[in-house]
């Protein structure tokens, strides 16, 4: 297979009768497979937050399931579970991207980057009352020691890394300018460590947020006062507003099952 047909949502400020309003717009792309990456963030064996970790354990096959559809199809599989290097020392996907020559990142473009829409400063648990009896309630990361078993990563071919500098190189060096993203959380790790949105768009790569194969840090009892599953939602809008696109997981499916059938 040679591309991804993907149908690439995001968000557009427009005017109408002298009113501004926001819409939804969606863009067909096609993105050659070998110029394209799969990167998961922080999809951890487990979280201080038990909502947290519920809900990345449902998410899991069907991320799994879409990774190894890419990878089958040619896209670059990229792990990053960050602070749990350690647990992937000498494995032959960690030591890939330690064997890989530094190439030094562009300038960072200059991006507008608005208050996010939710008020995760409470620690964005839902959950709160039960997780000190659930997990780890040392909150510097003791909680995670490595990627969700869950995961399966391909030694023969896919890369381990926390560090943006190293995930760039390795992208630069591959010849990849494409990159989706799927993982945790939308509103903390997903867009802010430095292999993830923020800092790749930065670097003009061509980012893409897999929207239904995310989660945010949200405790409904913050503002702005929704349910975890609409706070989550208002965080991909503003992902789409500012930041880059957005698809969904059955678009990168159907397109690699697609390939193989043609």
């Amino acid at each position: 297979m040679s591309g991804l047909r993907l149908n690439l949502r995001h968000q557009r400020l427009g005017q109408e009768g002298g009113r501004a309003f926001w819409e939804a717009v969606a863009a067909e792309v096609e993105y050659d497979c070998a110029s394209t990456a799969l990167l998961l963030c922080d999809v951890w064996n487990k979280h201080w937050s038990r909502g947290a970790s519920e809900r990345v354990d449902a998410m899991v096959p069907r991320m799994n399931e879409v990774a190894a559809a890419a990878r089958a199809s040619g896209v670059q599989i990229v792990h990053a579970p960050s602070s749990t290097m350690e647990f992937y020392a000498g494995t032959p996907a960690r030591q890939r991207v330690l064997d890989t020559e530094p190439v030094a990142p562009p300038p960072d473009l200059e991006r507008e980057d608005p208050p996010q829409p939710v008020d995760s400063s409470d620690g964005g648990s839902d959950t709160e009352a039960v997780d000190r009896q659930y997990h780890d309630p040392d909150r510097d990361g003791t909680a995670w020691t490595r990627q969700h078993p869950g995961i399966d990563i391909d030694d023969g071919a896919d890369l381990v890394s926390d560090d943006g500098r190293q995930v760039f190189s390795c992208l630069h060096r591959r010849g990849v300018d494409n990159l989706l993203i799927m993982g945790v959380h939308t509103n903390m790790c997903v867009l802010n460590r430095s292999f993830a949105i923020k800092q790749m768009v930065r670097w003009g790569k061509n980012v893409v947020l897999v929207r239904d194969l995310t989660d945010a840090m949200y405790d409904p009892a913050m503002p702005p006062y929704v349910s975890h599953d609409e706070g989550t939602r208002l965080v991909v809008e503003y992902i789409e507003k500012f930041w880059c696109p957005t698809v969904l997981s059955g678009e990168i499916l159907a397109s690699c099952r697609e390939g193989r059938e043609t």
